[in-house]
Parts: structure tokens; C-alpha cells; sequence
């Protein structure tokens, strides 16, 4: 083989591998690798904690950018061998509150075990819940965690809406049967029926004038006055 044929075989092997090191680059951050779309922010906190997957899950139709109540899904991992107790968790300056996997307050915070991981958010998990934060959908917010011992880490949480994949971690709505109750008005009127009114009436009737009233005037005049004037004048008497 001449040396121009070794030279160009070279140059081709060199090519495809650049390429298939470019695909498996980009396959490795693709969102069909990490099932989140798109790539959510995580960091870690020393050589035990990690966190995976930070987002905040606003309301499906809330406006971006005004306040209201907001979700915090993260995965916490711990491979140390003593457990974390996170304590506080802020985003964009707002405080959160934690819940246990029944809806209880926790106010010692949620516990991370040693050599296992929580999904905050997730179904039978602890929750991190916001009464109120300004966040901009689709974009990312400052994120703060502070953990019992292993410290506090900043960090950046993923916008979203609670749709699609996270459907199920946003905040709940208001409860249909409550909105229902304040909507319902007293079912019996004041106003009285028709058979009272009718019955309790004692205005007369239309029927109950007198009915004998004078059907006509009199049809004759006295028949006894004079018919005429005297037929003669008094002749002189004869003297």
C-alpha cells in the first residue's frame, strides 16, 4: 500500500472517532439520558451530599415573574455514614416550609439517612413548600440549602410549570368542595306562595256590586196634569 493510501486511511479513522466522541458527549447531557427537560441544575455539598434534579413547580397558569406558591423537587443523596438533617431551604430570598409524606408540619427539617436518598417533592416523600415567591417560568433562581452539618451550598433551581413531567409537584390547587360551598345560596325565598296571597285577599270581589240598580227612568209622565187651556172665556154676565 502507498504511502498517499496509509496517510488518507489515517486521516478517516481520526475523523469518525472525533465524531463519535462528539455524539457520545451530547448523548450524555441529552434530556432522553437524564429524563428532565430541559437539564436541571445540581451540585454537591462535600463528599457525601449530592443534589440532582433542583426545580421549583409553580402553577400550571400562574404568570411568570409575580408572586405566588411554589414546590422545590430535589433529589438529596447521602453516602456518608452518619445521616443530614436539611434545614433550610431558600429561593429567589424566600423561605420554605417542610411537610412530611402525610402533610405534617416538620420543623426540625427533613432528614437525609446515611447511605440512602429522598426525592423532596415526590409521592410518599417529605415536601419543601412556598406560600409565596416570585420566580420566572422557564427560567433559573437563585437556590440555597443548609444542611445540619455538612454546611450550606448555593446553587440555582429550574423554573417550571406544574405540567408534563411534573404534573404532580406543583402546589395544590384550591379544593373544589370549598370553592363549591361559598358559592351556594340559601335555597328557600322569603316571598309567599301564590295560594296564600290568593287565599288571604279581602279586598271584594268584582262580582259582589249590587245588582238591583234602576234598569231605566220612569216611561210616563203624571197623567193628571191639565191637557190643555180652558176652551172658552167667561162670557160678560147679563145684568
Amino acid at each position: 500500500m502507498s504511502r498517499s493510501l496509509r496517510r488518507g486511511g489515517t486521516a478517516a479513522i481520526v475523523l469518525a472517532l472525533a465524531a463519535v466522541s462528539l455524539s457520545a458527549c451530547s448523548a450524555g447531557s441529552s434530556a432522553e439520558t437524564t429524563q428532565i427537560k430541559p437539564d436541571s441544575p445540581a451540585t454537591s455539598l462535600g463528599a457525601d451530599l449530592k443534589l440532582n434534579a433542583i426545580v421549583a413547580v409553580v402553577g400550571e397558569v400562574q404568570t411568570s415573574g409575580q408572586p405566588g406558591p411554589a414546590n422545590l423537587t430535589v433529589n438529596i443523596s447521602n453516602t456518608g455514614a452518619n445521616p443530614q438533617t436539611l434545614q433550610t431551604v431558600t429561593l429567589n430570598g424566600a423561605t420554605a416550609t417542610f411537610d412530611d409524606a402525610s402533610g405534617a408540619p416538620l420543623p426540625g427539617g427533613i432528614v437525609i439517612p446515611a447511605g440512602g436518598a429522598v426525592l423532596v417533592g415526590g409521592s410518599g416523600q417529605p415536601s419543601a413548600q412556598f406560600s409565596s415567591v416570585a420566580l420566572n417560568v422557564g427560567g433559573f433562581t437563585p437556590a440555597s440549602f443548609s444542611f445540619s452539618s455538612a454546611g450550606k451550598v448555593d446553587t440555582t433551581a429550574l423554573v417550571t410549570p406544574a405540567s408534563g413531567t411534573y404534573a404532580s409537584f406543583g402546589p395544590a390547587s384550591p379544593s373544589a368542595g370549598a370553592s363549591a360551598g361559598a358559592s351556594g345560596s340559601p335555597s328557600g325565598s322569603a316571598a309567599p306562595s301564590a295560594g296564600a296571597s290568593a287565599s288571604g285577599s279581602s279586598s271584594p270581589s268584582a262580582s259582589g256590586t249590587p245588582s238591583g240598580t234602576p234598569s231605566g227612568t220612569p216611561s210616563g209622565t203624571p197623567s193628571g196634569s191639565p191637557s190643555g187651556t180652558p176652551s172658552g172665556t167667561p162670557s160678560p154676565s147679563a145684568h
